[in-house]
């Protein structure tokens, strides 16, 4: 249920912890909180987004799609929700992508403190045959052959297993990226292996797909890529 008494803006985390549901301002349709982006007014008087959904004051929902943060800014949205005339950033949409990354890779980062992690071809390829690997990650920028060897042994083991959960393939990062997350050089495939802290990994990696892909949640092949 939504517990809002504006219908484009939550009383504060403190106060609102419960609701589920909001309404995105620019479409106004109500989703799940995981699939929209909380947005705050920043002490300097600037839109920030809230990834984590705890900085104070009220907060304004917006789908998380690329699209319709550049449809907010445009159409003077964010204004019109806070009731105050507010300067926004050109280039929001963009920086809420980069922090969005910066989010996959914080979690991969504690993914891999936790020890939840391999990487190396040889490596991600002994996790997927040992049934170890949970998800598999590849670098944006990696080599074709590779990546295709890998998806075929995940693919193959699944076969064998007669799963019917789909095998998570996650391409969301570039290999710099996963250089700084797992504190390696030239990092192009991963496996996650099982844990809470990987979990949280694909959690955010989603949400990261589903800005970047504004609301296409189309998947191809066996395996649910993102």
């Amino acid at each position: 249920m939504l517990a809002m008494v504006d219908p484009d803006l939550d009383n504060g985390p403190r106060t609102d912890r419960s609701a589920t549901m909001r309404m995105c301002a620019v479409t106004r349709e109500v989703r799940p909180i995981d699939e929209l982006i909380r947005f705050v007014v920043s002490p300097q008087g600037e839109v920030v987004p809230d990834l984590k959904r705890k900085l104070p004051g009220r907060g304004l929902w917006v789908s998380a799609s690329r699209r319709t943060v550049a449809e907010a800014v445009r159409r003077n949205q964010f204004s019109r929700g806070f009731k105050r005339d507010l300067r926004v950033a050109a280039t929001l949409p963009a920086d809420t992508e980069a922090l969005l990354v910066r989010s996959c890779t914080e979690a991969l980062a504690m993914v891999a403190k936790a020890g939840q992690v391999v990487s190396g071809f040889s490596k991600v390829e002994g996790a997927l045959r040992d049934g170890e690997a949970q998800a598999l990650i590849h670098a944006s920028d990696g080599a074709a052959d590779g990546i295709r060897k890998l998806d075929a042994i995940a693919r193959q083991k699944r076969g064998n297993a007669d799963e019917s959960a789909e095998f998570p393939i996650v391409n969301v990062l570039t290999s710099a990226e996963l250089d700084l997350a797992l504190g390696r050089s030239n990092v192009i495939h991963a496996a996650l292996l099982a844990g809470p802290a990987s979990k949280t990994f694909l959690s955010r990696c989603q949400i990261l797909v589903r800005y970047r892909m504004a609301d296409d949640d189309k998947t191809e092949g066996s395996g649910q890529k993102f």
